[in-house]
């Protein structure tokens, strides 16, 4: 089973959003962003039926139901990392997001608005 992510420090991600803001964000930025919403995603919605993806930096397995143990997932989300931090911090809803081709989920469970946002 691979081991679950961690929270950035509160000060790291404070600095790492100041950036984004600003337009001056580097990929480090980016990719602590993105692992920091997606390790509070795991504490918020634990279980392994659907697999959260956001290349090339990092996916989780989360929601209750059935265990996905190998292969293709029956349960997908993937979307890129700037609108899965913008889903995370509550700047961009889940349905604006689905509508507007920014994220796709298939399968069961992977409406995420329960969960969302994370900030």
């Amino acid at each position: 089973m691979p081991a679950r992510l961690r929270p950035a420090p509160a000060a790291d991600v404070a600095a790492a959003r100041e950036r984004l803001s600003a337009g001056t964000a580097e990929r480090t930025d980016l990719k602590l962003l993105v692992k920091h919403y997606l390790a509070l995603l795991e504490a918020r919605a634990p279980g392994r039926s659907v697999e959260v993806r956001v290349p090339p930096y990092a996916a989780v397995q989360v929601v209750e139901g059935v265990r996905h143990t190998r292969g293709t997932p029956p349960a997908v989300v993937e979307t890129d990392a700037e609108t899965w931090i913008a889903l995370a911090t509550g700047s961009m809803a889940w349905v604006d997001a689905l509508t507007d081709g920014k994220v796709i989920a298939s399968g069961e469970r992977t409406d995420l608005t329960s969960y969302l946002p994370l900030a």
